[in-house]
């Protein structure tokens, strides 16, 4: 371990409490890899919070595709990595006023901070919720960040409203990417809301997957999805919500939409979008997510994902969303966070993929 606080020396005189250690583990990325030696654990000062944010001991984190792509270039400093995370409040700074010494949260952070792979974080808690009383912190870790980006994907950027099933029904959502973390919480998001599903998978597990959580319809999209959706019976889509990569489906989504339909994008892409055509003559609202944009901006409806996930929360708690959590790492350490990286870069990874406890 490499450590980055005051010697064992220099510490015998800090009283260390069972609800806050003075010094804490955490794994840190050195350079833009997976492979072994890329990232360390390392030992730091625990945080103090201050103003709106709470401190949090993490038992469990989830992993993304944003993990790797954040991870520190050539001659940057280490980072600390990790944005999905389930914990318990330890303390909170002098403009907290929605959590409580002991809390069990869960939440998907903030990209411009330092990450949830330590054993405490700072996070601002009006982008945290109370997590799911019937999940423990693996199976909450799940699900942050990939409920927040469908959530605001679906309510927000495509306006669909969730709480009026009568006047969603009969109409078509096209989930690209149906069996990632992201499709497979807006797979069951859309089916509460009363759409039509059709999702997307390129091998048997991952359309099983789908299936289990509620797609009407599965298609290919390596194959013609145009050709797929009409032999379905369904001719045009009202709305695309592509989580998987622009690049080469942008000409299949200008045809499959509707006039007047809705796209959300979650992805950069390579090449250029031709945004006339077929998207001009239709009419199409185009739009992008970003899950982080409320916490990077601190815009004024920042406390809108402490209400997602809450509201989240009671759906689980509920019955009506169902965990993603496919497969889980023990315990949290630079090797396993590695192995997870890898997975995820491999692109075969599905529902999603935690590490949880501290050796």
């Amino acid at each position: 371990m490499v450590r980055l606080a005051p010697p064992l020396s220099q510490r015998k005189s800090l009283t260390a409490t069972p609800e806050k250690d003075p010094f804490m583990k955490a794994i840190q990325f050195l350079t833009n890899s997976s492979e072994a030696g890329s990232a360390i654990e390392v030992e730091l000062a625990t945080p103090t919070p201050e103003g709106h944010d709470i401190l949090v001991k993490v038992e469990a984190v989830g992993l993304n595709p944003v993990d790797y792509k954040v991870r520190p270039g050539e001659g940057a400093d280490p980072k600390t990595l990790g944005f999905d995370a389930a914990g318990v409040v330890v303390s909170g700074g002098d403009k907290t006023s929605l959590f409580k010494e002991g809390d069990l949260v869960y939440y998907a952070g903030d990209v411009t901070r330092p990450g949830s792979n330590a054993e405490y974080q700072l996070v601002d808690e009006r982008i945290v919720g109370k997590r799911p009383s019937s999940l423990n912190a693996v199976t909450s870790a799940a699900l942050p960040l990939t409920a927040l980006t469908a959530w605001e994907s679906l309510f927000h950027q495509l306006g669909i409203d969730f709480d009026a099933r009568d006047k969603n029904a009969g109409k078509t959502l096209l989930i690209i990417g149906g069996a990632g973390g992201v499709g497979s919480i807006a797979i069951q998001l859309a089916k509460l809301a009363g759409l039509t599903v059709i999702a997307t998978a390129s091998r048997e597990e991952s359309a099983a997957w789908c299936r289990k959580l509620g797609a009407d319809h599965i298609i290919n999209h390596h194959g013609e999805m145009p050709a797929q959706l009409r032999e379905l019976g369904i001719d045009h889509v009202n709305y695309i919500a592509n989580f998987n990569k622009v690049d080469g489906v942008w000409e299949a989504m200008g045809e499959m939409i509707a006039p007047q339909g809705g796209i959300v994008l979650i992805t950069g892409h390579e090449k250029h979008l031709d945004m006339a055509g077929q998207f001009k003559m239709k009419s199409v609202s185009i739009s992008w997510e970003f899950m982080f944009t409320r916490s990077m901006f601190t815009t004024d409806d920042i406390i809108e994902q402490h209400r997602i996930l809450n509201r989240v929360a009671e759906l689980v708690d509920d019955g009506k969303i169902l965990t993603t959590a496919n497969d889980n790492l023990s315990p949290i350490n630079a090797e396993n966070i590695l192995e997870g990286h890898r997975r995820l870069e491999s692109g075969t990874s599905i529902g999603k993929l935690t590490v949880s406890g501290w050796a």
